[in-house]
């Protein structure tokens, strides 16, 4: 059955091009934009209804938070916008009170429990971590954005350098969305051959260093990143909207797999209908896996100064 998304930060450039591109993919039944600038959302629903008869058969509104109860997914991309040379975990004195705002008027709207919520605000990690427990939701449905984008970003960096088709190169960066995430290099493959053979430690090097500072390049040239992170959102919601159970780099809650727990950091993940559907405990080169731990620790670290 279709499903219904809000998007609440819809009158955002994240939001409003999530929007756009869940309106290309053409699955979602119902696209709701939520924001404190409502005329803005109103502004962003309209335009986007007027492509409708191009694009596909949804209904497109601006809605109040506490207008979205029904909604199958909550995808929160509201929030202060990352400065070029800014940590993302700088980001939280200025983001946790406009988070937990918006979580109490989900609450307080009467969101079904059934409701999926995915995070992408940032730092999404601690961000979803917060989600899951101020709520105290069901972890199966709680999903951030994580490093999918990141991972978007280093399979296209990747076939940049080396002049391969981008949708035939799979690596994966795993851990924080942030300073501490890693490449993972013990599995990345270009149409079944390992970039290990195809490119030298100091390529590997340069492409990752590039890839990790490619959302402050954004931002410093165009003032934030948009389309990608709207394909990276579409990407997740689809895997929901039909169960594909793809498996995705999200940012969940850990309860196990490689050592980690409590945290909500990124793994390659199991994602359909109902959420959160598994995890793939893949073999990582031990300095990974030592990648892995250093974002728990950060994580947690940053976590436990919440207040």
């Amino acid at each position: 059955m279709p499903i219904k998304v809000a998007v609440v930060g819809g009158a955002g450039r994240v939001g409003s091009n999530a929007a756009f591109a869940l309106q290309c993919g053409g699955v979602v039944r119902e696209i709701a934009l939520v924001d404190v600038a409502h005329d803005v959302a109103q502004g962003e629903a309209l335009d986007l209804l007027h492509g409708s008869s191009i694009a596909a058969d949804q209904r497109i509104v601006a809605a109040e938070l506490g207008q979205v109860a029904d909604a199958d997914v909550v995808c929160i991309t509201a929030g202060s916008r990352r400065k070029p040379d800014e940590s993302r975990l700088d980001l939280i004195n200025r983001n946790v009170s406009i988070f937990k705002g918006i979580l109490d008027g989900l609450r307080d709207g009467g969101l079904s429990r059934d409701a999926i919520l995915f995070v992408v605000s940032n730092p999404v990690d601690v961000l979803t971590r917060l989600a899951l427990e101020h709520l105290d939701w069901n972890p199966q449905r709680v999903i951030g954005l994580g490093t999918v984008l990141d991972t978007a970003r280093f399979r296209s960096m990747i076939a940049d350098a080396k002049g391969l088709p981008p949708t035939q190169v799979k690596a994966l960066i795993l851990g924080e969305h942030g300073d501490t995430m890693s490449p993972i290099w013990s599995s990345a493959t270009a149409a079944g051959i390992s970039l290990n053979e195809l490119l030298t430690p100091t390529e590997q090097q340069a492409i990752f260093e590039r890839t990790k500072g490619s959302g402050a390049e954004v931002i410093r040239r165009k003032g934030g990143a948009g389309y990608a992170v709207g394909l990276s959102i579409l990407e997740v919601i689809h895997s929901i909207a039909l169960d594909r159970r793809q498996v995705l780099p999200v940012s969940t809650r850990m309860d196990g797999p490689y050592g980690l727990r409590q945290v909500c950091l990124s793994i390659p993940t199991v994602v359909g209908r109902a959420g959160v559907l598994g995890y793939h405990e893949v073999a990582l080169w031990p300095k990974e896996q030592a990648g892995l731990k250093r974002s728990e620790q950060a994580l947690e670290q940053t976590y436990a100064q919440l207040g």
